[in-house]
């Protein structure tokens, strides 16, 4: 055999190695291929293939082996079980640019699908190596390990304080500052999942200075930015007062209330959700809000906006009415009882008009002119309906009753409008057992009336009047 042939020999198991790893990539895409890839065994084939000579062949095995785990847990498991992991995490400090993506691919797809597998990660060591690849030439590199970094970190705060004590969170800040969006799109997401767990997390990413460039970044043009941005600010502010304060110090009024008329819904929704993160904590904090046309703005959102998106905007209202009478009025200024109104009757989802009869609670608690301006939109009748639904849920029953028991004690009008509109009727109907906490609430509804009112809508008041017509002597001259 010639040197000619022999190097024809090498040549086509090269060839035959190249489009072995390219087809299994491309059936790796899609759903209905995995499982026969699973039972032909294509871990443990790719697996060799992960230090082959060639580099194209190693990037595109590393690629396969991201989709695959990607798919499910059951693959993601067979990656860790089969010791790929150690190997991935060698190439991803030696190998060229294009390697490392795929590598950190693979570190993203095992870890995002639970808390046993992202340890798995942390366990060989990777967080150090992607850390450095945040430091990396090529921006393509530190997006794909700030994803991964991320993937781990939304776990838990075990999980996330690895990721921190890895020094991930300044280089994270360095990277939202980067020109391309979609490194700082990532960036962001990744501080998000960092700062959700603890305010001690929340607080490594403002020491790192994050907060003035997430602020910066509220009214970029693209909506997937910020949608992460307004996250990653959320997830900071819903800590403590501290955290609120120091988001709100880096003068994001009023520019964030024109995000809730961005046209990504998202936006929005996460727009809504900072609001009401700040908003929750103290009077100041949605005294600010309301100065700032905080409230109108969020209103103005529910009237644009259905169904999930309108739950923070909806719960937000209810937090700035919570905390005083004259914040409460502000949201009734605002027309925001009707917008509520609205929202209690036509969302279809339980939770959603449970948050809308709570907020109305809270406007209504306070005094008998905020009562009056919650039972004037005609609201009385349909927290009574959703209340004796049997299809209501147990928490959207609590919510409509306490939201009656606030508002009715306050204001004779709404008292009489739940006497004629038949509520209290309904209410004597109800079965409660003594001593439980719907009996509570029955008792706190009939003590706004006096007792012959309530005898009077009792089942069977009737036929107890028409005994004692039945037994009534009368007076005969």
């Amino acid at each position: 055999m010639s040197q000619r042939q022999v190097l024809q020999v090498f040549e086509q198991y090269q060839k035959a190695r190249t489009q072995f790893v390219q087809m299994v990539a491309e059936l790796a895409t899609r759903p209905q291929n995995i499982e026969t890839l699973q039972n032909a065994g294509v871990m443990s084939l790719l697996r060799p293939l992960l230090l082959d000579v060639v580099p194209t062949i190693q990037q595109t095995a590393a690629l396969a082996l991201g989709r695959l785990a990607n798919y499910n847990d059951d693959l993601a498991e067979a990656v860790v079980k089969g010791d790929i992991l150690p190997q991935l995490v060698y190439s991803l400090a030696e190998q060229n640019r294009f390697y490392k993506k795929a590598a950190a691919f693979v570190l993203r797809a095992v870890g995002k699908h639970s808390p046993q597998l992202a340890q798995a990660i942390v366990d060989c060591g990777a967080l150090d190596t992607l850390v450095i690849c945040l430091e990396d030439f090529d921006p393509g590199v530190k997006e794909a390990a700030a994803w991964a970094l991320g993937y781990i970190a939304r776990h838990n705060a075990e999980l996330s304080q690895a990721v921190v004590d890895a020094g991930a969170v300044p280089l994270l800040v360095l990277c939202i500052q980067e020109p391309e969006i979609a490194l700082k799109r990532i960036a962001a997401s990744a501080l998000s999942d960092i700062s959700k767990h603890s305010p001690e997390l929340a607080q490594t990413v403002v020491d790192a200075g994050a907060i003035a460039h997430l602020a910066q970044m509220i009214l970029n043009p693209d909506a997937k930015l910020k949608r992460q941005v307004l996250s990653a600010l959320s997830q900071v502010a819903k800590h403590s007062v501290d955290l609120a304060e120091m988001v709100v110090e880096a003068e994001i009024f009023p520019v964030v209330l024109t995000c809730l008329k961005d046209k990504d819904e998202y936006v929005k929704k996460n727009a809504s959700t900072l609001i009401r993160e700040i908003a929750k904590h103290t009077p100041e904090l949605s005294q600010l809000i309301v100065n700032a046309g905080g409230v109108a703005a969020v209103i103005d959102c529910l009237g644009s906006c259905k169904g999930n998106i309108r739950l923070p905007g909806i719960m937000m209202l209810g937090y700035v009415a919570a905390h005083s009478e004259n914040l409460a009025m502000a949201v009734i200024i605002s027309k925001g009882v009707p917008q509520l109104s609205v929202c209690l009757s036509e969302e279809p989802e339980d939770h959603i008009k449970a948050a809308a009869a709570w907020a109305l609670g809270q406007i209504g608690r306070h005094t008998p002119e905020h009562a009056r301006a919650v039972a004037v939109t005609n609201t009385l009748p349909v927290l009574l309906s959703l209340y004796m639904s049997a299809e209501s849920s147990e928490d959207l029953q609590v919510k409509s009753k306490k939201a009656i028991k606030n508002i009715l004690p306050h204001d004779s009008k709404a008292r009489r409008l739940f006497v004629t509109s038949g509520g209290l009727k309904k209410v004597q109907e109800i079965k409660a057992e003594p001593g439980s906490l719907l009996q509570e609430y029955i008792n706190s509804i009939n003590n706004c009336y006096p007792e012959e009112i309530v005898r009077y809508y009792s089942p069977g008041y009737s036929d107890t009047l028409l005994q004692r017509v039945d037994s009534y002597q009368p007076l005969i001259n």
